[in-house]
């Protein structure tokens, strides 16, 4: 019995130690079939631009929504092929809103064209993505449940009796289809869904052209703090040898052992005190110490639409992490078209692919 009891508490344990970052892997294989449901029909009382607005940007205080508010849309993304975790995106005519669920395969349950109805009283509306300054901006307003740490504006509805209570599957029908928008049509650096229709939605940019830069961030020891200068090597301002859209373990550790990054400095801006990746790759190669974590990491490749720039970020996670790009894309021969989901981050534009599909 007192085995048994120990083992409950490891389990329990390591349920803990469960990371929020954005990206995570993303189980793919085969779910069991869901069980069998009725759809529902409901009556949205607001859009989901009203919904946003309804969010006091800047404030860092996440509204409880205390209001009989409900919401509907259509599912336009999937969480299959990895690019998105533990969440889905709905969008009406007004906007798009990301609703963070607790839980893999959710392509099982809410599936591309299907209309999705939140009652929202009892979650928490709240912001991913804002910096304060004339170099920041707007991120993303997102529906979720209160985060008890404190570190997010919200966390994942987790609970299966939570969700069954406010998130709603009404009829399968069409897939979302995208709406092409060019240049002047892409938000400012303080836009929300409240004040653009675009944010959020399932859209096409056409004739992106490579803008020879990269970003990607990569952590000595992600059990460490992750905040630690001493900790964190930023390869960014330049492609830094990276022809893919993402990097799984495997890719990273190719990268890294070809000595690309090696005159990357190690370390946060103004406190590059740390050597460069060089010497660590040196240091490992002395102690047969790890020193630089192997590990998926996401990308940010950029590319330029007219004078804006658009950051398509890929997850490390993804079934086409590894893919590479086009060279004659990356020597700017040829340009792409590119359809995902358009979202925001600290005033940024950030552009997220279901699939490698949505690139022609």
């Amino acid at each position: 019995m007192l085995k048994i009891k120990n083992i409950i508490l490891a389990v329990a344990a390591m349920s803990c130690l469960v990371s929020c970052d954005e990206f995570e892997p993303v189980f793919t294989g085969k779910y069991p079939d869901p069980e069998h449901w009725e759809p529902v029909q409901m009556q949205p009382t607001h859009t989901i631009a009203e919904l946003a607005g309804m969010y006091e940007v800047g404030s860092g205080n996440p509204w409880n929504i205390d209001q009989d508010i409900i919401i509907g849309g259509k599912v336009s993304t999937s969480d299959k092929p990895g690019n998105f975790y533990k969440s889905f995106y709905i969008q009406d005519e007004t906007g798009g809103i990301e609703l963070k669920i607790g839980k893999n395969g959710l392509y099982n349950d809410y599936k591309p064209g299907q209309t999705v109805y939140v009652k929202c009283s009892g979650l928490t509306l709240g912001m991913y993505g804002y910096k304060s300054g004339n170099n920041g901006g707007s991120g993303m307003v997102q529906l979720g449940f209160v985060d008890q740490s404190g570190e997010y504006e919200t966390s994942y509805i987790e609970n299966p009796l939570i969700i069954d209570m406010h998130v709603f599957r009404g009829e399968l029908g069409d897939e979302v289809q995208p709406v092409e928008i060019t240049e002047q049509d892409l938000p400012s650096t303080i836009a929300t869904q409240a004040t653009n229709k675009y944010i959020g939605r399932l859209v096409t940019l056409k004739g992106l052209k490579y803008a020879d830069e990269t970003f990607t961030l990569l952590y000595l020891d992600s059990n460490k703090n992750k905040k630690d200068s001493g900790n964190r090597v930023f390869l960014s301002d330049k492609t830094w040898g990276i022809t893919t859209w993402a990097m799984s373990e495997s890719k990273m550790k190719e990268y890294l052992d070809s000595g690309v990054w090696d005159a990357c400095d190690v370390g946060n801006a103004g406190d590059y005190n740390y050597g460069t990746v060089g010497d660590l790759r040196a240091k490992e190669a002395e102690t047969g110490t790890i020193q630089i974590e192997r590990a998926a990491y996401s990308v940010s490749q950029y590319f330029t639409l007219g004078s804006r720039k658009i950051q398509i970020r890929t997850s490390g996670y993804s079934k086409f992490c590894d893919a590479e790009i086009d060279p004659e894309v990356l020597n700017g021969n040829k340009t792409i078209d590119a359809t995902g989901v358009l979202t925001m981050y600290q005033g940024s534009i950030q552009f997220i692919l279901i699939d490698l599909d949505g690139i022609k």
